[in-house]
């Protein structure tokens, strides 16, 4: 589902690319599985820089930084190397969302947790 609404404490909120696969599965489980939650797609809306801040407070850009995807490989060497420390990722990842790891899913209890995994997708809706 997908919606503009601000999002409250207790709704799950996946952060993502809509034709991502990992997030395609991601979404999947949670609708077999009953689970409520608002799309927010990143590609296309942007990630504010309150939002990336609280990201990578949570879970560190190194981790948030997806160096194994398309975007990162279409980066010149330059630009890589260029990224060293949480200013200069937070700036590409602003500049290109895609670079981001996904999803970043925001569960109901505040936790954030990034990539698609059964047992933790399962850990965390209980939770």
């Amino acid at each position: 589902m997908t919606d503009s609404r601000p999002a409250s404490v207790s709704e799950v909120i996946v952060h993502g690319i809509a034709s991502c696969d990992t997030v395609k599965r991601a979404r999947s489980w949670l609708d077999d599985n009953g689970i409520a939650y608002r799309f927010h797609d990143f590609k296309k809306r942007g990630v504010s820089a309150e939002q990336l801040a609280s990201w990578m407070a949570e879970l560190g850009w190194e981790k948030l930084l997806n160096r194994q995807g398309t975007t990162w490989r279409k980066l010149d060497d330059q630009a890589k190397a260029s990224i060293q420390d949480a200013a200069a990722a937070a700036e590409l990842m602003q500049a290109q969302p895609s670079v981001i790891r996904r999803p970043v899913v925001r569960w109901n209890d505040g936790v954030f947790t990034i990539g698609f995994d059964t047992a933790v997708f399962a850990h965390r809706a209980s939770a």
